[in-house]
This record gives structure tokens, C-alpha cells and sequence, in this order.
């Protein structure tokens, strides 16, 4: 029975794993601001199969870590999976000038997730063994001037997750970065031309990363083709890059 804490368990793809994992049987400690939601997607999960706790926590406030993964602790020793899922997609043009939203999305979608996957690993370590699978975004493989606020951020957790899984090889505990594409979710839901090709539902995903987690990838694009066209935007010379709307 795997043992499943997921941190921002009410965004889509969250939910979306959390009912695979419900569907093997699995204790899940869900984690997410807002407590009528959390405990809507725990009924479901109770009656799909799984043993289910959850917590209410702000998760880009630091100050409320220690009390989530002491509650983590009490429910769930020896967690096998911590999922950092947590996120936000802001109006890029208001945050060019907001300095709040600009700071905000740094912090929620950057540096909480770094702390948390950094609390995560220092428990892991002292059990010997775990997973820790954090969604970033390709948004974070460069820049782009319709979203580099939100890119920077997962640049951030990118390279982040990088020297975490470097610092903990030999230790039993693994790191899997997860890059999705466009995903319909509620999150994208102001976004236009949600069905088109390069578009993806939140239970792919989930399968996806459930399908990384066994084969013990350490990064995984989905869908998978998202990672030739990240090699190409990747690659166009910065003279050219800069000039392009994208």
C-alpha cells in the first residue's frame, strides 16, 4: 500500500493521481488552502478505496511547513511519495506591473516549492528510501516574453530539483521532475483553444507520472512530444529567439 503525501491536492492533476492511487488502496494525506474542497476530493477518494486524511495549509507560507509534515509524520511514517503540486498561472501583464504578483508567483510557484521538496528530502533521507515528485513546467526550459514571470519560477524549481536529486543519489531517495505542456485544467481555464492538438487532460498526466514513478525516470515530459519541441526552443540562437512572439 503505498503511502502518498500530495501537497496542493486540489489542483487537476493532483486530483487526477490521487484517484489512482485511491483506486490501489493507498493512505493519502491531502494538503491545500481550501478546506471544503479538500474534503469533497477526500470523500471521493474514501469511496474510490483509499485511507484519507487531510490538512489546511497555506503551502507558500513557510511558517506553515513544520505543522504539515509533523501531521504527515503522525498519519503517514515513512511516507513512500510526496507530491509537490501546488501552483498558480497569473496574468503575466499584471504582474509586469504588480511587484505583489510579481513576488507572489516567484514564491508560490518557485521558492515554496523548493522549500518543501528540501523538508521533504531531509525526512526521506532519515528513512532510508522515498519519492519526491515535483511539478514544474516546460515553461521553465527559457524564457519566453507571454509568460517568463511564471517560467522563472519553474527555471527555478527545475534546476532546484536537478542538484536535489544529485545531492541524494545513494541514498534511496529519488526526485522526479515532471514538465507538462498545456493541460485543461481551471488553472488554464482563461486560456483560448483549450481542445487543440498540444493540449492535455489532467488524467494523462496522472498516468504519466505514475508510469515515470515505476520506471524510475528522473524527468519526464507530458505528453512526451513536448520534449523534441523543448529541445528546439531550446536551441533557436538568442538573436533570433528574442524577436520571435512567443
Amino acid at each position: 500500500m503505498d503511502k502518498v503525501l500530495i501537497l496542493g491536492a486540489t489542483s487537476a492533476i493532483a486530483q487526477a493521481a490521487a484517484r489512482l492511487w485511491a483506486a490501489r488502496g493507498a493512505r493519502l494525506l491531502l494538503v491545500a488552502r481550501d478546506p471544503r474542497r479538500l474534503e469533497a476530493n477526500a470523500d471521493d477518494l474514501r469511496a474510490r478505496g483509499a485511507t484519507v486524511a487531510t490538512h489546511v495549509a497555506d503551502l507558500a507560507d513557510p511558517g506553515a511547513h513544520e505543522a504539515l509534515f509533523a501531521a504527515a509524520g503522525a498519519f503517514l511514517p515513512a511516507a513512500d511519495i510526496v507530491v509537490i503540486a501546488h501552483g498558480s498561472l497569473p496574468d503575466q501583464r499584471a504582474a509586469e506591473t504588480d511587484p505583489a504578483l510579481l513576488q507572489r508567483t516567484l514564491e508560490v510557484n518557485g521558492t515554496s516549492v523548493c522549500l518543501l521538496a528540501q523538508q521533504a528530502a531531509n525526512r526521506m533521507v532519515a528513512q532510508g528510501r522515498g519519492s519526491i515528485v515535483i511539478i514544474g513546467s516546460v515553461a521553465g526550459d527559457r524564457g519566453r516574453q507571454s509568460n517568463y514571470i511564471y517560467g522563472a519560477a519553474k527555471g527555478l524549481v527545475a534546476r532546484f530539483a536537478e542538484g536535489l536529486r544529485n545531492r541524494l543519489h545513494g541514498t534511496g531517495v529519488r526526485v522526479l521532475l515532471v514538465k507538462p505542456g498545456f493541460v485543461d485544467t481551471p488553472m488554464t481555464a482563461h486560456l483560448p483553444n483549450r481542445s487543440g492538438p498540444l493540449w492535455a487532460k489532467p488524467e494523462a498526466i496522472a498516468e504519466g507520472i505514475l508510469r515515470a514513478l515505476r520506471q524510475g525516470r528522473d524527468t519526464v515530459y507530458l505528453p512526451g512530444f513536448w520534449r523534441l519541441i523543448l529541445l528546439l526552443i531550446r536551441h533557436v540562437p538568442e538573436k533570433l529567439f528574442k524577436r520571435l512572439s512567443l
